[in-house]
Protein backbone atom coordinates (compact mmCIF):
# COMPACT_ATOMS: atom_id res chain seq x y z
CA UNK A 1 0.00 0.00 0.00
CA UNK A 2 1.14 3.50 -1.06
CA UNK A 3 1.06 7.09 0.61
CA UNK A 4 1.24 10.70 -0.55
CA UNK A 5 2.56 12.52 2.00
CA UNK A 6 5.33 14.40 0.08
CA UNK A 7 6.59 15.13 -3.26
CA UNK A 8 9.17 12.54 -2.57
CA UNK A 9 6.49 9.86 -1.91
CA UNK A 10 6.74 9.01 -5.60
CA UNK A 11 9.97 8.77 -7.88
CA UNK A 12 10.54 11.01 -10.14
CA UNK A 13 9.60 7.89 -13.38
CA UNK A 14 6.34 7.85 -10.98
CA UNK A 15 5.60 11.75 -11.08
CA UNK A 16 5.82 12.46 -14.37
CA UNK A 17 3.93 8.85 -15.16
CA UNK A 18 1.51 10.63 -13.14
CA UNK A 19 1.33 14.00 -15.16
CA UNK A 20 0.94 11.84 -18.16
CA UNK A 21 -1.97 10.43 -16.99
CA UNK A 22 -3.67 13.67 -16.13
CA UNK A 23 -2.92 15.07 -19.32
CA UNK A 24 -4.67 11.99 -20.95
CA UNK A 25 -7.94 12.63 -18.44
CA UNK A 26 -8.01 16.40 -19.16
CA UNK A 27 -7.53 15.66 -22.99
CA UNK A 28 -10.53 12.85 -22.75
CA UNK A 29 -12.29 12.39 -19.50
CA UNK A 30 -14.81 9.82 -20.66
CA UNK A 31 -12.76 6.44 -20.31
CA UNK A 32 -12.30 7.39 -16.91
CA UNK A 33 -15.60 8.14 -15.71
CA UNK A 34 -16.81 5.27 -13.63
CA UNK A 35 -13.66 3.49 -12.85
CA UNK A 36 -14.23 4.45 -8.73
CA UNK A 37 -17.62 2.93 -8.95
CA UNK A 38 -18.22 1.90 -5.52
CA UNK A 39 -15.31 3.45 -3.45
CA UNK A 40 -15.36 6.10 -1.18
CA UNK A 41 -13.23 9.46 -0.35
CA UNK A 42 -12.96 10.91 2.92
CA UNK A 43 -11.82 14.34 3.24
CA UNK A 44 -10.27 14.86 6.78
CA UNK A 45 -9.94 18.74 6.56
CA UNK A 46 -8.87 20.11 10.18
CA UNK A 47 -8.09 23.10 8.59
CA UNK A 48 -10.34 25.36 6.28
CA UNK A 49 -10.00 25.04 2.67
CA UNK A 50 -12.16 25.43 -0.52
CA UNK A 51 -10.05 24.65 -3.76
CA UNK A 52 -7.50 21.48 -2.25
CA UNK A 53 -11.12 19.75 -0.54
CA UNK A 54 -13.89 20.72 -3.52
CA UNK A 55 -10.94 19.62 -6.07
CA UNK A 56 -10.82 16.00 -3.85
CA UNK A 57 -14.28 15.58 -4.07
CA UNK A 58 -14.99 16.58 -7.78
CA UNK A 59 -11.86 14.81 -8.88
CA UNK A 60 -13.81 11.28 -6.81
CA UNK A 61 -16.90 11.99 -8.29
CA UNK A 62 -15.67 12.75 -11.83
CA UNK A 63 -14.39 9.26 -11.28
CA UNK A 64 -17.82 7.81 -10.13
CA UNK A 65 -16.99 7.12 -6.33
CA UNK A 66 -18.62 8.79 -3.65
CA UNK A 67 -16.91 11.34 -0.50
CA UNK A 68 -17.81 11.84 2.73
CA UNK A 69 -16.17 13.83 5.79
CA UNK A 70 -15.52 17.05 7.38
CA UNK A 71 -14.54 20.61 6.98
CA UNK A 72 -13.12 21.60 10.16
CA UNK A 73 -11.48 20.12 13.27
CA UNK A 74 -14.68 21.44 15.14
CA UNK A 75 -16.91 19.30 13.34
CA UNK A 76 -14.69 15.90 14.19
CA UNK A 77 -14.15 14.02 16.89
CA UNK A 78 -11.18 15.82 17.03
CA UNK A 79 -12.95 18.53 19.16
CA UNK A 80 -13.33 15.66 22.18
CA UNK A 81 -9.84 14.50 21.90
CA UNK A 82 -9.45 11.97 19.61
CA UNK A 83 -6.02 11.49 18.43
CA UNK A 84 -5.32 11.19 14.54
CA UNK A 85 -4.21 7.83 15.10
CA UNK A 86 -7.30 6.75 16.25
CA UNK A 87 -9.36 8.89 13.76
CA UNK A 88 -7.38 6.77 10.92
CA UNK A 89 -8.27 3.97 12.28
CA UNK A 90 -12.03 4.65 12.32
CA UNK A 91 -11.80 6.07 8.77
CA UNK A 92 -10.30 3.51 7.58
CA UNK A 93 -13.54 1.30 7.82
CA UNK A 94 -15.53 3.81 5.94
CA UNK A 95 -13.27 4.23 3.10
CA UNK A 96 -11.02 3.07 0.75
CA UNK A 97 -8.59 6.47 0.99
CA UNK A 98 -8.17 9.39 2.91
CA UNK A 99 -7.29 13.01 1.54
CA UNK A 100 -6.26 14.73 5.21
CA UNK A 101 -5.02 18.52 5.98
CA UNK A 102 -4.24 19.23 9.11
CA UNK A 103 -2.65 22.14 10.87
CA UNK A 104 0.10 20.48 12.48
CA UNK A 105 3.29 19.47 10.42
CA UNK A 106 3.76 15.68 10.51
CA UNK A 107 0.02 14.75 11.26
CA UNK A 108 -1.04 13.21 7.69
CA UNK A 109 2.19 11.00 8.04
CA UNK A 110 1.09 9.74 11.24
CA UNK A 111 -2.20 9.25 9.97
CA UNK A 112 -0.33 6.86 7.30
CA UNK A 113 1.12 4.84 9.94
CA UNK A 114 -2.14 4.28 11.11
CA UNK A 115 -4.61 3.59 7.96
CA UNK A 116 -5.42 0.68 6.35
CA UNK A 117 -6.11 2.66 3.38
CA UNK A 118 -3.98 4.55 1.48
CA UNK A 119 -3.62 9.09 2.85
CA UNK A 120 -2.84 11.85 0.80
CA UNK A 121 -1.23 14.85 2.46
CA UNK A 122 -3.62 17.69 1.23
CA UNK A 123 -1.43 19.93 3.53
CA UNK A 124 0.33 19.58 7.01
CA UNK A 125 1.29 23.11 8.67
CA UNK A 126 3.62 25.00 6.79
CA UNK A 127 5.48 21.47 5.86
CA UNK A 128 4.13 20.29 2.53
CA UNK A 129 1.75 20.22 0.16
CA UNK A 130 1.93 17.33 -2.68
CA UNK A 131 -0.98 17.10 -4.62
CA UNK A 132 -0.33 20.93 -5.12
CA UNK A 133 2.56 20.61 -6.09
CA UNK A 134 1.99 18.21 -9.05
CA UNK A 135 -0.63 20.29 -10.18
CA UNK A 136 2.15 23.13 -10.39
CA UNK A 137 4.70 21.09 -11.92
CA UNK A 138 1.81 20.26 -14.64
CA UNK A 139 0.85 23.63 -15.01
CA UNK A 140 4.35 24.94 -15.67
CA UNK A 141 4.80 21.60 -18.18
CA UNK A 142 1.90 23.34 -19.86
CA UNK A 143 2.99 26.97 -19.83
CA UNK A 144 6.88 26.62 -20.80
CA UNK A 145 6.86 22.68 -22.17
CA UNK A 146 9.37 21.42 -19.91
CA UNK A 147 10.35 21.30 -15.94
CA UNK A 148 14.18 21.76 -16.51
CA UNK A 149 16.81 24.65 -16.98
CA UNK A 150 14.17 27.21 -15.94
CA UNK A 151 14.59 30.03 -13.38
CA UNK A 152 11.60 30.29 -10.98
CA UNK A 153 11.08 33.04 -8.61
CA UNK A 154 9.04 32.50 -5.52
CA UNK A 155 8.03 35.48 -3.79
CA UNK A 156 6.24 36.69 -0.45
CA UNK A 157 6.02 33.91 2.27
CA UNK A 158 8.44 31.51 1.72
CA UNK A 159 8.84 30.69 5.78
CA UNK A 160 5.19 29.58 6.05
CA UNK A 161 4.87 28.52 2.59
CA UNK A 162 4.31 24.63 2.25
CA UNK A 163 3.66 25.26 -1.76
CA UNK A 164 7.03 26.59 -1.90
CA UNK A 165 8.63 24.45 0.04
CA UNK A 166 7.48 21.39 -1.73
CA UNK A 167 7.52 23.11 -5.58
CA UNK A 168 11.05 23.60 -4.61
CA UNK A 169 12.16 19.79 -3.73
CA UNK A 170 9.91 18.77 -6.54
CA UNK A 171 11.87 21.00 -9.27
CA UNK A 172 15.20 20.42 -7.69
CA UNK A 173 14.97 16.70 -9.02
CA UNK A 174 15.37 17.86 -12.51
CA UNK A 175 18.57 19.30 -14.22
CA UNK A 176 19.64 23.21 -15.01
CA UNK A 177 16.91 25.04 -12.57
CA UNK A 178 17.73 27.98 -10.61
CA UNK A 179 15.74 29.34 -7.88
CA UNK A 180 15.28 33.31 -6.96
CA UNK A 181 13.25 33.21 -3.74
CA UNK A 182 11.89 36.95 -2.99
CA UNK A 183 10.88 37.81 0.65
CA UNK A 184 11.33 40.07 3.50
CA UNK A 185 13.92 38.91 5.78
CA UNK A 186 11.57 37.54 8.73
CA UNK A 187 9.99 34.99 5.94
CA UNK A 188 12.76 33.97 4.29
CA UNK A 189 13.14 30.33 3.20
CA UNK A 190 13.71 27.73 6.20
CA UNK A 191 16.84 26.27 6.92
CA UNK A 192 15.54 23.02 6.60
CA UNK A 193 14.87 23.54 2.89
CA UNK A 194 18.02 24.10 2.56
CA UNK A 195 19.69 21.79 4.51
CA UNK A 196 17.75 18.92 2.99
CA UNK A 197 16.47 20.14 -0.71
CA UNK A 198 19.02 22.54 -2.15
CA UNK A 199 22.02 22.27 -0.44
CA UNK A 200 22.68 18.39 -0.78
CA UNK A 201 21.44 18.61 -4.53
CA UNK A 202 24.05 21.65 -5.42
CA UNK A 203 20.89 23.87 -6.34
CA UNK A 204 21.79 27.29 -7.72
CA UNK A 205 19.51 29.95 -5.78
CA UNK A 206 19.42 33.51 -4.31
CA UNK A 207 17.84 35.28 -1.92
CA UNK A 208 16.53 38.36 -1.91
CA UNK A 209 13.88 41.16 -1.42
CA UNK A 210 13.53 43.19 -4.83
CA UNK A 211 10.81 41.66 -7.08
CA UNK A 212 10.99 44.46 -9.49
CA UNK A 213 15.03 43.97 -10.60
CA UNK A 214 14.17 39.77 -10.44
CA UNK A 215 11.30 39.94 -13.01
CA UNK A 216 13.33 40.27 -16.53
CA UNK A 217 15.16 37.32 -15.55
CA UNK A 218 12.69 34.99 -14.83
CA UNK A 219 10.78 31.85 -16.19
CA UNK A 220 7.99 31.44 -13.99
CA UNK A 221 7.32 33.29 -11.10
CA UNK A 222 5.53 31.73 -8.43
CA UNK A 223 3.06 34.37 -5.78
CA UNK A 224 2.39 33.46 -2.53
CA UNK A 225 0.22 35.11 0.28
CA UNK A 226 1.19 36.37 3.47
CA UNK A 227 -0.25 33.51 5.79
CA UNK A 228 -2.04 35.51 8.69
CA UNK A 229 -3.38 31.86 10.20
CA UNK A 230 0.39 30.78 10.73
CA UNK A 231 1.52 34.39 12.64
CA UNK A 232 1.79 34.33 16.88
CA UNK A 233 0.51 37.76 16.91
CA UNK A 234 -1.35 39.81 14.47
CA UNK A 235 0.74 42.68 14.84
CA UNK A 236 3.72 40.61 12.77
CA UNK A 237 1.48 40.09 10.42
CA UNK A 238 -0.11 43.79 9.43
CA UNK A 239 3.41 45.10 9.31
CA UNK A 240 4.19 42.39 6.39
CA UNK A 241 0.98 42.48 5.24
CA UNK A 242 0.82 43.87 1.25
CA UNK A 243 4.94 43.92 1.30
CA UNK A 244 4.43 42.66 -2.53
CA UNK A 245 1.91 43.51 -4.78
CA UNK A 246 2.06 42.24 -8.70
CA UNK A 247 0.08 44.35 -10.90
CA UNK A 248 -0.18 44.37 -14.57
CA UNK A 249 2.24 47.75 -14.69
CA UNK A 250 4.48 45.68 -12.56
CA UNK A 251 4.23 42.59 -14.73
CA UNK A 252 5.46 44.36 -18.14
CA UNK A 253 8.63 44.29 -16.75
CA UNK A 254 8.73 40.25 -16.96
CA UNK A 255 9.27 38.36 -19.69
CA UNK A 256 6.24 38.08 -21.99
CA UNK A 257 6.47 34.10 -21.53
CA UNK A 258 6.83 34.20 -17.77
CA UNK A 259 3.77 32.41 -16.52
CA UNK A 260 2.20 33.89 -13.36
CA UNK A 261 1.49 30.86 -10.78
CA UNK A 262 0.03 31.25 -7.48
CA UNK A 263 -1.62 28.39 -5.01
CA UNK A 264 -4.72 30.30 -4.15
CA UNK A 265 -6.40 32.05 -1.98
CA UNK A 266 -4.74 35.20 -3.37
CA UNK A 267 -5.61 38.79 -1.26
CA UNK A 268 -3.53 41.40 -2.19
CA UNK A 269 -0.59 40.20 -3.45
CA UNK A 270 -2.04 39.80 -7.35
CA UNK A 271 -3.97 42.59 -8.49
CA UNK A 272 -7.11 42.07 -10.25
CA UNK A 273 -5.75 43.73 -13.56
CA UNK A 274 -3.45 41.03 -13.62
CA UNK A 275 -5.93 38.44 -14.29
CA UNK A 276 -6.81 39.30 -17.99
CA UNK A 277 -2.92 39.06 -18.59
CA UNK A 278 -2.21 35.94 -21.00
CA UNK A 279 0.66 35.21 -18.56
CA UNK A 280 -1.90 34.72 -15.21
CA UNK A 281 -1.73 30.93 -14.65
CA UNK A 282 -3.37 30.69 -11.47
CA UNK A 283 -6.63 29.60 -12.73
CA UNK A 284 -5.18 26.95 -14.83
CA UNK A 285 -4.00 25.43 -11.74
CA UNK A 286 -7.41 25.57 -10.10
CA UNK A 287 -8.48 23.63 -13.95
CA UNK A 288 -5.25 21.22 -13.85
CA UNK A 289 -6.21 20.26 -10.29
CA UNK A 290 -9.45 18.06 -10.68
CA UNK A 291 -6.82 15.96 -13.04
CA UNK A 292 -4.25 15.16 -11.03
CA UNK A 293 -6.17 14.37 -7.88
CA UNK A 294 -8.05 12.27 -10.40
CA UNK A 295 -4.54 10.04 -11.25
CA UNK A 296 -3.18 10.51 -7.27
CA UNK A 297 -6.52 8.45 -6.30
CA UNK A 298 -6.59 5.59 -10.05
CA UNK A 299 -2.80 5.11 -8.27
CA UNK A 300 -3.01 4.03 -5.27
CA UNK A 301 -6.18 2.27 -5.47
CA UNK A 302 -4.26 0.47 -7.84
CA UNK A 303 -6.61 1.23 -10.89
CA UNK A 304 -5.10 0.31 -14.42
CA UNK A 305 -5.74 3.52 -17.23
CA UNK A 306 -8.14 2.36 -19.46
CA UNK A 307 -6.31 3.72 -22.05
CA UNK A 308 -2.79 1.85 -21.59
CA UNK A 309 -4.35 -1.30 -19.83
CA UNK A 310 -1.30 -0.23 -16.95
CA UNK A 311 -1.71 0.60 -13.25
CA UNK A 312 -0.12 4.18 -13.62
CA UNK A 313 2.90 3.12 -10.47
CA UNK A 314 3.60 -0.25 -12.39
CA UNK A 315 4.12 1.18 -15.54
CA UNK A 316 7.46 2.30 -14.82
Amino acid sequence: MRHFIEPGSFSLAEQLALLDLADRMEADPAPYAHLCDGRILATLFYEPSTRTRLSFESAMLRLGGKTLGFAGAQLSSASKGETVADTARVVSNYADVIAMRHPKEGAPLRASMYARVPVINAGDGGHAHPSQTMIDLMTIRQRKGRLDHLTIGFCGDLKFGRTVHSLTAALSQFEGNRFVFISPEELRIPQYVKDETLTPLHQNYKETADLEAELPGLDVLYMTRIQKERFFNEEDYLRLKGCYALDEKLLQQAPPTMPVLHPLPRIDEIKPDVDNDPRAAYFDQVHNGVYIRMAIILALLGIPDPLTGKKVLESI
